[in-house]
């Protein structure tokens, strides 16, 4: 029987080019004077998008607006699309017919209807064109090398993904705090009259300060393409053609990129992926667990912090000695030396052996077992008994989400604790919107039941922040030992600075197996809550649905460590969950083995029962 490490896929690529395009949602489609249009059928399933294809010639960079009321628009400007562009129409409910989408001159017009039969657009353009997109509750995205892009929004979300070597950009709130997330840091947010709030400002050192010239006179107006004769000077750069005498390139001036964004109370997105947006986005005072993250070196991490808190951040990271070279999660070997045959690289995998019926196999030695890389075989250097004892971390919410369960969780805890075998190390950790360490590692079960009474509850719920201060922290010095994490929570995290998205890549490095044991709060019905990939506006959904989304995570959470997810609705599933997760615990054969590949692995485990189902956790290097 195998076992399969399917490796991590790479994260999407940035898309840099420019064109300005306006399309509006919600009106007639007119012939595009001097622009050939052809339908063309749009690729997607019916059952997840009915909608068409449109392409729309070009001769350079386009000035274009776009008006959408209840659909998403993005647009990017892509150098694929100089001649042409290429605009698609989509609907997760009904089928979008030819008259949906009106284009009149340089407007492109989409007809407003219901929610669940929106329609979507997405246009890419030429580099340096010009857009001006008005929504109302649909994220709108732009995205690449675009001279102008105004947006304008009541609550949707804006995210603009664009070159930031010379950015001259403005984001304005009409009736909200702000809300917002940046990859670089940004100044400080200025309060106007009427509760409105800005940001403003420019990035880059090829960025002048001049007037902006005017580019939408109206919303039916298209501007003028010329350009001014002070916009060539600043085109054509410092350096004139053949005037260098040196060997290298001179560096060309760099074409500037203008952001207008404007919003009432959407959250705006400055070169940061949307998936990677955390709970809570306003900048504030780092947390224990947040300052043990950024201690530990983990780049990923301490990068989203910083991004929510960048002064905090900044003024924390003064404080600390030179970073350690030394990777926070695994040991890696030296830049240039490559693991071989003579100079193999010892890898660390956790395999959970079961029969038919779901029961360990016990007993079960190094012989039984064969490892295979990349369709190769790989020397087995030793295997853990899964009898062997774990360092166990027992991860409690005690946040205002479940304060009034506190005697449950206690009861709870000290249920797991009568459950696990004797041998088992147990660190206690509790979390609200800190961690607080109840107890270090140890098999004194009295002990442990006693600190349990210095639990102090109530607050939000900082749920990554503490697995991410687990993995950093509490089971770092641990590398190489078997470890494992039990997570008792609702799942509804409101208050972390580490997305869910790092948290499952940092668990990918650390080995540890987790065991996430969910009581829904119940606050929200989940059959009143629809999918987020399905509505308008992702992120501002994922806001208004915690609760939903919990069960999905906490299955992530189990399936990328190797672990088993739980969702408890009574008290008699919790103890039948604790039986089971010690018994899973006891399936765990850790492996060390000899591999020759340099990077990404296609690990398989073959075991000598018939009929055995193995479980792998991922795979991690071993301490040197």
């Amino acid at each position: 029987m195998f076992g399969r490490v399917v490796p991590r896929r790479s994260l999407r690529a940035h898309l840099r080019s420019s064109a300005t395009v306006v399309i509006v949602l919600g009106a007639a489609l007119l012939p595009l004077p001097r622009i050939a249009t052809r339908a063309l059928p749009l690729a997607i399933p019916s059952a997840i998008a009915q909608g068409y294809e449109r392409e729309l010639n070009a001769s350079g960079p386009a000035s274009l607006t776009i008006k959408n009321r209840n659909g998403r628009v993005s647009v990017i400007a892509s150098s694929e699309s100089k001649q042409k562009m290429i605009l698609q129409a989509t609907s997760p409910g009904a089928p979008v017919e030819p008259g949906d989408v009106r284009v009149n001159g340089g407007t492109i017009d989409v007809r407003e209807r219901r929610d669940n039969n929106r329609i979507d657009i997405t246009l890419r353009v030429p580099p340096r064109s010009r857009v001006k997109i008005e929504s109302d509750t649909g994220m709108v995205e732009v995205m690449g090398d675009l001279e102008f892009a105004e947006v304008i929004t009541n609550t949707g979300t804006i995210h603009a993904d664009v070159p930031l070597d010379s950015l001259r950009y403005s984001f304005l709130w009409e009736a909200s705090r702000p809300r917002y997330l940046s990859d670089v840091e940004l100044p400080k947010v200025k309060e106007g009259h009427g509760g409105k709030f800005t940001i403003a400002g420019t990035l880059g050192e090829h960025v002048k300060k001049r007037k902006h010239k005017k580019i939408f006179a109206a919303d039916n107006e298209i501007a003028d393409n010329k350009t001014t004769e002070s916009d060539d000077k600043e085109k054509s750069g410092d350096v004139k053609d053949g005037a260098a005498a040196s060997t290298e390139t001179p560096t060309a001036r760099l074409e500037p990129v203008r952001l207008d964004l404007r919003t009432r109370r959407g959250v705006i997105l400055l070169n940061v992926d949307p998936s990677m947006v955390p709970p809570d986005l306003r900048e504030r005072p780092l947390t224990e667990a947040a300052r043990a993250i950024v201690r530990s070196g983990n780049g990923p991490l301490m990068d989203a912090i910083r991004k929510v808190s960048p002064k905090m951040f900044g003024d924390y990271a003064k404080t600390l000695p030179p970073p350690r070279t030394e990777p926070a999660l695994v040991t890696l070997r030296p830049p240039g030396e490559m693991a071989t045959a003579i100079a193999p690289e010892l890898m660390r995998v956790n395999a959970s052996v079961t029969d038919r019926n779901g029961r360990a196999i016990s007993g079960m030695n190094l012989s039984d077992f064969a490892v295979y890389e990349d369709g190769a075989e790989r020397k087995i250097t030793n295997v853990t008994a899964a009898t062997e004892p774990f360092n166990l971390v027992l991860l409690l919410d005690v946040s205002g989400s479940v304060e009034e369960r506190i005697d449950f969780i206690r009861k709870a805890a000290r249920d797991f604790l009568s459950t696990v075998s004797p041998r088992d190390r147990i660190s206690i950790i509790s979390f609200r919107d800190d961690i607080q360490v109840i107890s270090d590692f140890t098999t004194d079960r009295a002990l442990l039941s006693r600190k349990l009474d210095d639990i102090e509850a109530g607050g939000a719920t900082a749920l990554f922040d503490s697995l991410a201060y687990v993995l950093t922290d509490t089971l770092k010095p641990l590398r190489g030992e078997r470890t494992a994490i039990v997570v008792l929570s609702d799942g509804d995290d409101n208050k972390s600075f580490i997305p869910f998205p790092a948290i499952l890549e940092a668990l990918s490095e650390s080995g540890a197996l987790v065991y996430p044991l969910y009581v829904p709060s119940g606050l929200i019905p989940e059959a009143s809550v629809p999918k987020p990939t399905i509505t308008v506006d992702p992120l501002r959904t994922r806001y208004l649905t915690i609760t939903s989304r919990a069960v999905e995570e906490g299955q992530k959470l189990a399936t990328a460590s190797g672990g088993v997810f739980y969702q408890i609705k009574k008290l008699e599933d919790l103890q039948k969950a604790y039986d089971d997760v010690v018994a899973q615990l006891r399936t765990a054969y850790t492996i060390t083995y000899a591999s020759n590949a340099s990077s990404h692995r296609r690990i398989r485990v073959r075991v000598n029962r018939d009929g055995a189902a193995v479980r792998l956790s991922p795979v991690v290097a071993t301490p040197h």
